[in-house]
């Protein structure tokens, strides 16, 4: 079994770098997921596990609109 695939010299490789503005875009979200948790744990006293699944429901929905928006811009070039 064999696998077709191009393979790109060293030279022609281009890694994109993060820019300053979405690594704190990423570290604002992740504070924002971890504050909602402690939100629903501490002040809305709902439990451990319902504070965990809203937390992590809120961050799928966040990586869902990164996703997205992340398509349509590099469609767009």
């Amino acid at each position: 079994m064999t696998v077709d695939q191009d393979v790109l010299p060293e030279d022609e490789r281009t890694q994109q770098q993060v820019s300053t503005a979405a690594m704190v875009g990423y570290a604002a979200a992740a504070v924002g997921v971890f504050g909602w948790f402690l939100f629903g744990l501490l002040v809305q006293r709902q439990g451990f596990v319902d504070s965990v699944g809203e937390s992590a429901g809120a961050a799928f929905a966040l990586l869902l609109a990164v996703s997205v928006i992340g398509t349509l811009r590099r469609n767009g070039e």
